[in-house]
């Protein structure tokens, strides 16, 4: 849970490109040697939500959908597998686009398209997208040593420009609460729904470990300049 000010985590490696570099190159030898995948971000739950959502909201199955900081690229391959076509993955570290090569290969889903992207500086033609989701990249950002402020408000851009209007952004975090992330993204886009979470009990309080949200970007409204045209 956040605090009040500008940089409300204390700074942590885990904010840090080379920290992730190393960890999916373990993760990339790991998977080598035995085939295992490594870690899945908040558990199977949270990929079976975001897809539960998606087929509730009868989301067309040739919508694009981009995962930010896909890491071993599960999420895309169960997306893949629910019939979803028009899927795109971009880890700032290239090990994890390496490994997340290896799963699509192992899995057989050629069509998912992976690129060694910083969402924080995207390529021109990462955009268009209609759907948007995180799961854990902006709370690593949230915990860069280097002002992740700045970091915070770049990435807000950066979702302003992939997503199309009125396309949809799922985000998982386990940093951020309801109305921190309300705050954080409420330029350029509003709340759509707020997605079931495991619940927990303390000292007679209930509260979630986990905050999943669905926000849709805000319609781009003609300029007065546009009108004169």
């Amino acid at each position: 849970m956040a605090l009040a000010g500008d940089e409300p985590f204390s700074p942590s490696v885990l904010g840090t490109r080379e920290h992730w570099d190393a960890a999916y190159e373990r993760e990339l030898q790991t998977f080598q040697d035995i085939g295992d995948i490594g870690e899945i971000w908040f558990g199977e739950e949270s990929m079976v939500r975001i897809i539960r959502w998606l087929e509730k909201y009868k989301v067309p199955l040739d919508s694009s959908v981009l995962d930010i900081g896909t890491g071993n690229g599960v999420l895309l391959v169960e997306l893949a597998k629910s019939g979803y076509m028009n899927l795109t993955g971009i880890d700032y570290s290239p090990s994890a686009i390496q490994l997340s090569e290896k799963v699509r290969e192992k899995e057989g889903m050629s069509n998912i398209k992976l690129k060694v992207e910083d969402f924080l500086a995207p390529s021109a033609e990462l955009s268009g997208f209609d759907i948007c989701i995180d799961k854990g990249t902006f709370d690593a950002i949230s915990l860069n040593p280097s002002d992740a402020a700045g970091k915070r408000k770049l990435y807000v851009a950066s979702l302003g420009r992939v997503l199309k209007p009125e396309g949809f952004f799922l985000i998982t975090s386990c940093n951020w609460t309801k109305e921190e992330l309300l705050n954080e993204f409420r330029e350029g886009f509003e709340i759509l729904e707020e997605l079931p979470t495991p619940k927990f009990c303390f000292g007679g309080r209930i509260g979630n470990s986990v905050t999943a949200l669905v926000f849709q970007r805000k319609k781009v409204r003609p300029s007065i300049l546009d009108k004169l045209d």
